[in-house]
């Protein structure tokens, strides 16, 4: 256990140490358009990838990448962890992700966000908020964006009961586009409110994509039905490895279940 809390110890440290260069070197990116800041952003992700390998022993499987739709879309995920808010750049072309406002007043990583043109929200604004929100991610989308979306609004623990909210459903029918459910692992390994990380195969799973224009009450069944299914396929199997790697889940992932 203390070399698993050395590795998760050295990684962090590096994992900032990066961010803080790749910061360093998008400086000049405010001054081009916002695909170049992006392109920095998935440099920072790959070596993210690389450091979770090396130290962590932590190897990452993208499945069903062939499934993706070329064009604009709604991408419904997962939400486990931090890391997919990062890993799933390199997948889209001019991804925009919805994040809630505290993030846009972290000094130069809120300006990073305005730039790239992410959509911040006010959740205290209540239906303000999701009428703001739907706008300006229809607009966004309808300009050739990729909206990336996390159903359920915020991580939740491996395991934990799923908590789909109807918020997204509307901003699905405003945009008029395919969604292309995402299932994942991720919390497996990179779990929240810790900065432990765990060793496994840490998987991705693009699904089939939904057409435009399902009622919303269907949409949301076969969202969540799709995700939910695959999660739970790929959480067993990464808890069973774990298990193997290190002896037992641990016990954050046992409690959630």
């Amino acid at each position: 256990m203390f070399l698993l809390f050395l590795r998760s110890l050295v990684f962090n440290v590096l994992f900032y140490a990066v961010l803080v260069f790749w910061a360093i070197i998008a400086l000049p990116t405010f001054l081009m358009s916002p695909r170049a800041m992006l392109t920095v952003a998935e440099w920072w992700a790959n070596s993210t990838l690389f450091l979770m390998r090396v130290i962590c022993n932590i190897k990452v499987e993208f499945r069903g990448v062939e499934k993706i739709p070329t064009g604009p879309l709604v991408i419904a995920s997962k939400h486990h962890s931090f890391w997919e808010t990062f890993a799933l750049l390199r997948f889209f072309d001019r991804p925009i992700f919805i994040l809630k406002r505290q993030l846009m007043h972290i000094p130069v990583f809120g300006q990073f966000l305005g730039k790239t043109g992410m959509i911040a929200i006010d959740r205290s604004a209540g239906v303000k908020a999701l009428l703001d929100m739907t706008r300006r991610a229809r607009d966004a989308v309808r300009s050739g964006r990729q909206l990336v979306i996390f159903p359920e609004g915020t991580r939740r623990a491996p395991g934990a009961p799923p908590d789909y909210k109807t918020g997204f459903a509307q901003i699905y029918s405003a945009c008029g586009v395919p969604c292309l459910p995402v299932a994942l692992n991720s919390g497996l390994f990179w779990p929240r409110r810790t900065f432990m990380r765990y060793p496994g195969t840490l998987v991705v799973q693009f699904l089939d994509p939904l057409p435009p224009g399902l009622p919303k009450d269907e949409f949301i069944a076969r969202v969540r039905d799709a995700i939910e299914e695959a999660t739970g396929r790929i959480v067993e199997a990464g808890r069973k490895e774990q298990e193997l790697l290190i002896g037992s889940a641990p016990s954050y992932v046992a409690s959630s279940s």
